[in-house]
């Protein structure tokens, strides 16, 4: 009998490991066997290709059919194996030609019909194919996410037989190689900044956050538009570039809604609930999935209500707030996820949400505010760049507005010429700047040293948060166009800081 070899790929975070699905049919009993470490999903696949190829009207070999999915330590999960297995069983006995089959890179599962479902993952993969250079099939469902990758050649098929007779050369399929046109539109209906009213204080540092990516905590009364200004974060920040697009949509590919062609290029914005488990932030499972730090890579990951948050699941974001990345372990093996978000985050000053409100009185004690605020630890809230407070808006201030509030393009377009500054400078934002980055384009003068490190002293703040206020004096001095640091620069990245003073009531 004969051996036939067609190629595939698994899911390993955003990784697509190549996949060789050998095939060999013998004398025996008929009966499949397949090896090569799979899982349960992918074992079941021997009835569904069964079934796919007769009512595909082809052969299915009555023989023993061993099939490996090499290589055999790498784990093979999902209903992505079923249509190069098929190929490779047919190829085998003789039925497609099998040296085309090296041509190719084949994913998608097989209805018992003979129709191919969408699979989840395609970005990654096609990814892998290009860099192989491969051309791929996959089914037609799946065919907008693979199109994104430049010069690869995709054939879509909407059943297993349209393949095959694409295979023996009797009527090709068309591929697609070029990106929709639509894709490039940016969504008209978004939220802008424009229809936030006062908090001018709040507008302007979420600006600086933006314009240096920066992580911000906002403290305020309910209904002060903390939501409603973290909300609209993405749509002052520079829209992404080509590759980190890329990469943001191949997290969307694998997450458990896929990736929706109407987001593309479009900043990420996650706002899980309080409820949300350590696993839901940052991943996991059987086969690791990614959570929601690594759904809001490039992008904004917004945490409402901060202290509702179990505080061992805010504490599993200190790492990933630092490295960017997040590492899931099993006993077998190991996935790494992309985590580069801006961490926005909200929270009520005091437990009944009232404190310093002039319409409403504050009934808690201050024993309870410094209870209710140490409910965020200090390693966490040194972590975070910016505390501003959000005030209670007075009616006027509401109903007579003497200014028309800027527009989020205009704003945007501050805050991609500050960050031009800082990526010629540095080659990256200023919320990125490492220890020695800090000292060489962070310098300051004596005098206004001397004033810092008054300031530092008084407040109490750690080494970290001195570097921090440092990084955010540079936004600053950055949206202004200017060299140096300032003394004003430094007195406004220190009002940023207002949730390290201590609570007291008048």
């Amino acid at each position: 009998m004969s051996i036939a070899i067609a190629y595939s790929r698994a899911s390993q975070g955003i990784h697509a490991p190549l996949v060789t699905v050998e095939t060999h049919l013998s004398p025996g009993l008929p009966k499949i066997n397949i090896v090569g470490l799979p899982e349960e999903e992918v074992k079941e696949s021997r009835e569904r290709v069964r079934s796919a190829i007769i009512n595909a009207g082809l052969n299915f070999p009555s023989c023993r059919i061993t099939i490996n999915l090499a290589p055999a330590d790498l784990p093979k999960e999902g209903g992505r194996f079923d249509l190069p297995i098929a190929l490779s069983i047919l190829a085998a006995s003789q039925q497609i030609p099998s040296e085309i089959l090296h041509e190719y890179e084949f994913a998608g599962e097989l209805a018992l019909s003979g129709e191919l479902r969408a699979i989840k993952g395609v970005l990654p993969f096609a990814l892998e194919t290009s860099k192989a250079g491969r051309h791929l099939f996959i089914p037609e469902s799946n065919i907008l996410e693979a199109t994104l990758i430049e010069k690869l050649k995709v054939y879509p098929a909407s059943d297993l037989l349209r393949i095959c007779v694409h295979l023996t050369g009797n009527d090709p399929i068309a591929c697609s190689v070029v990106r929709p046109a639509n894709l490039e539109t940016l969504n008209e209906d978004r939220v802008d900044f424009k229809d936030v009213a006062g908090q001018k204080h709040a507008k302007r540092a979420l600006e600086v956050a933006a314009a240096g990516g920066h992580s911000v905590l906002m403290a305020g009364p309910p209904g002060t538009g903390k939501t409603m200004m973290a909300m609209r974060l993405p749509t002052i920040l520079p829209q992404l570039d080509e590759d980190d697009a890329l990469e943001v949509a191949a997290i969307k590919s694998l997450s458990l809604n896929g990736f929706d062609a109407s987001e593309w290029r479009e900043r990420p914005f996650r706002s899980p609930h309080h409820t949300a488990s350590a696993v839901a932030l940052v991943g996991g499972g059987r086969t690791p999935r990614p959570g929601e730090i690594s759904l809001a890579h490039n992008g904004v990951l917004f945490l409402d209500e901060l202290p509702e948050y179990d505080r061992k699941v805010l504490e599993v974001l200190r790492e990933p707030i630092e490295s960017g990345r997040v590492m899931i372990s099993r006993a077998n093996h190991q996935t790494e996820f992309p985590a580069a978000f801006q961490l926005i985050a909200a929270m009520n000053p005091c437990p009944c949400g009232y404190l310093s409100d002039p319409k409403r009185s504050c009934q808690c004690t201050v024993e309870q505010i410094n209870r209710y605020r140490n409910k965020l630890s200090g390693p966490l809230m040194d972590r975070i760049d910016m505390h501003i407070e959000v005030p209670s808006l007075k009616s006027t201030e509401l109903s007579q507005q003497t200014e028309v509030p800027e527009s989020s393009e205009v704003i945007r377009e501050r805050v991609v010429l500050a960050r031009a500054r800082q990526l010629k400078r540095a080659k990256q934002i200023n919320a990125k700047l490492g220890t020695r980055q800090i000292k060489q384009f962070c310098h300051i003068e004596q005098t206004e040293r001397d004033f810092l490190q008054a300031a530092i002293e008084k407040l109490g703040l750690s080494a970290r948060a001195y570097h921090r206020v440092l990084k955010v004096a540079r936004t600053i001095c950055d949206l202004e166009g200017k060299e140096n640091i300032e003394k004003n620069h430094l007195f406004e990245a220190l009002s940023y800081r207002r949730l390290d003073r201590n609570v007291s009531h008048s």
